[in-house]
């Protein structure tokens, strides 16, 4: 098959994208009978996965019979408001739901002596090698993996082959690949290519080989509401990920002139319903925050910590108390030690005391906030106090005098000093 690569710094149009995806598909539609796409969720809703699904569906629908089964992880399954808006021309009885509690299958494990040495021997646990059984069904003549390519907390950049075995992967690998990140320290991990967490999905994509699987990878944009898609790549090669990760540490990454003493960032609430997926706010800007300094995280959308009801339990249960004793609970607390997402959760959501972190909510309460280990903030006293629909991207200043750094969406980068990420 053809290996696709296009970028553009203006934005691929559509009609480009179309012609891309259409020869991705040159030479193989005709024999075609039943096709499989794996986008991200609605959690990923600037990754141009939307469009690219519906594209494809368009192209294979009067060809053969099309399957559609977000990448969701640990995130709740999306709802029916969440689908007709990603994907608004696709059918929702196209869509299934991946349960990465009860719907995977083994494949066999990474050896704990390959995860030693790829950590430097922070960890020699052997990591299980799981899929959504969905994978393995001969029927599917191909499968389309879609995703965005981009800084993450666990594997250094997302998607490629993370979008198996995460995306579709089942909570033992979840869990073990999510704490071998966190052992290694978030500062070592995002926006990096070769990770150990990186490199044990690379040693597990072997067992993946035979899989009718193509890789279909964005980069992209945000500018003024719009999203850009910057960069298409379309191949199994893992070569086209490293071109991805090239440019996506290229536009993905802004660097601050100095350590920041306030950051506010806003959290689209249709995005944006837990803490699990709202502490983005707190790891992608950790690295740009000076000591002492503090984050304030307007989240009107937040209702909860966990994205299903066990991770909400244990969230509100330990909290977000730093590596250190997240790290000692995991040794003598065996709810947490059998949940080791959550662990590596807790461990992403703190600042390990160097900032303050707040979190503005119209939801939860003060003692639910504050029994998380976060200071609260009432929403509405905050947007009077800050008002993000005039604060512009990067540098303001309010009328008190006061110098904040405003993010509108912490889903769509990394931000550092030069001197924190080398």
């Amino acid at each position: 098959m053809e290996e696709i690569v296009l970028e553009s710094d203006g934005g691929i149009s559509d009609a480009q994208l179309r012609r891309a995806l259409e020869r991705s598909l040159a030479g193989r539609r005709d024999g075609l009978k039943k096709v499989l796409i794996l986008p991200p969720d609605f959690t990923r809703m600037h990754s141009g996965a939307g469009k690219i699904t519906a594209m494809y569906y368009e192209l294979l629908k009067n060809v053969c019979k099309v399957e559609i089964m977000p990448a969701v992880g640990t995130h709740d399954p999306m709802n029916e408001a969440e689908i007709s808006a990603f994907f608004p021309s696709v059918p929702k009885t196209l869509f299934l739901t991946h349960n990465w509690r009860t719907d995977v299958v083994r494949l066999g494990q990474v050896p704990g002596d390959y995860v030693g040495k790829v950590s430097a021997e922070i960890s020699r646990e052997p990591i299980d090698v799981e899929v959504d059984r969905r994978l393995l069904d001969p029927t599917y003549d191909l499968i389309l993996s879609v995703g965005q390519v981009v800084p993450h907390e666990v594997v250094g950049m997302a998607n490629y082959s993370k979008n198996i075995f995460i995306g579709c992967g089942g909570s033992s690998m979840i869990g073990q690949s999510h704490m071998l990140g966190a052992f290694c320290g978030l500062e070592n991990i995002m926006g990096r290519d070769k990770t150990p967490v990186r490199l044990v999905l690379d040693y597990a994509e072997r067992m993946i080989e035979k899989i009718p699987l193509l890789y279909v990878l964005t980069v992209t944009t945000l500018s003024e509401g719009e999203v850009k898609l910057n960069g298409l790549f379309i191949g199994r090669k893992r070569r086209l990920f490293e071109e991805a990760v090239r440019l996506s540490q290229e536009k993905n990454i802004t660097y601050v002139d100095r350590p920041l003493q306030k950051v506010v960032v806003f959290l689209d609430e249709r995005e944006f319903k837990s803490t699990w997926l709202g502490n983005k706010a707190v790891y992608r800007t950790r690295m740009a925050i000076g000591s002492g300094g503090e984050l304030v995280v307007l989240a009107p959308g937040v209702v909860k910590f966990g994205e299903d009801a066990v991770n909400d339990r244990l969230i509100r249960k330990y909290g977000y108390v730093g590596r250190k004793r997240v790290l000692e609970m995991c040794r003598t607390q065996r709810d947490l030690r059998q949940n080791l997402s959550v662990a590596a959760h807790l461990i992403h959501g703190s600042s390990d005391g160097k900032f303050g972190i707040t979190y503005a909510v119209r939801h939860l309460t003060r003692k639910e906030i504050e029994s998380a280990n976060f200071a609260y903030l009432p929403y509405e006293e905050a947007v009077r106090r800050y008002r993000p629909d005039r604060l512009r991207e990067g540098y303001n200043r309010l009328e008190n005098g006061e110098e904040i750094y405003f993010i509108r969406n912490p889903a769509l980068g990394l931000w550092s000093t030069r001197d924190r990420f080398r």
